[in-house]
């Protein structure tokens, strides 16, 4: 391996998956699934919601309860939060559904693991984000896991990425921590870890703490 690093802390969406259609939240089946209860909501409505529901997540110190995100949403459509609706809302539905990885997710995974290094997860996400891992095949690889909704804060919160590296038992200097927003990764650079912002589509960015895929990890183990 170059250097000490033993271990990789990745963000998750954006960096090993991505949302089907290309909308975090609401989900994609948000608009059918309320449109069974309510047939005359219209587009423009449900991007007035969509955008309150954004500005309500802004606001959050963590992602706020699922039902609760969704009532916000609900509100602003003029659409009432049944009980039956809101259980509609959170039904489980198959992650290929949601999300998608990214092309060189497991072949890069797979390498790193036989390779012998570590593996976490630092997410700002709901506290199924394992659960929607398993379903996709890549939980396995990671021996750890700091969700915001499960520790109550975000990124750059130092305690995100310590909660990450301690899990795994190691100093902050023998993990390199991924991420595709420059100021998070900055975040953890400043705690000590070493930082990589993945860049996957053109930009302006240049520099050795800047890659355009996955697989240029491997390069440094």
């Amino acid at each position: 391996m170059t250097g000490e690093l033993r271990a990789v802390l990745f963000d998750s969406g954006g960096v090993l998956i991505r949302p089907v259609g290309g909308r975090w939240n609401p989900r994609p089946d948000f608009e059918e699934t309320v449109l069974r209860y309510d047939p005359t909501v219209t587009p423009e409505r449900f991007a007035r919601a969509i955008a309150a529901g954004e500005e309500y997540f802004a606001g959050s110190a963590a992602p706020p309860e699922r039902d609760e995100y969704h009532r916000v949403l609900l509100n602003h459509l003029a659409v009432p939060s049944t009980p039956g609706l809101v259980a509609d809302l959170r039904l489980e539905v198959p992650a290929a559904s949601v999300v998608e990885l990214f092309p060189d997710v497991v072949g890069t995974l797979e390498e790193l693991a036989r390779r012998g290094v570590r593996m976490a997860v630092v997410s700002d996400a709901w506290p199924e984000l394992p659960s929607l891992h398993a379903e996709l095949g890549i939980a396995d690889h990671f021996e750890a896991y700091a969700i915001s909704a499960v520790l109550g804060c975000v990124k750059p919160d130092p305690r995100m990425y310590r909660h990450a590296s301690e899990a795994l038992g190691l100093p902050p200097e023998e993990c390199v921590f991924v991420d595709d927003d420059p100021e998070l990764v900055e975040a953890a650079v400043e705690l000590g870890y070493e930082g990589r912002v993945l860049t996957r589509e053109p930009t302006a960015l240049r520099g050795s703490g800047v890659i355009s895929g996955l697989s240029e990890l491997l390069d440094l183990f």
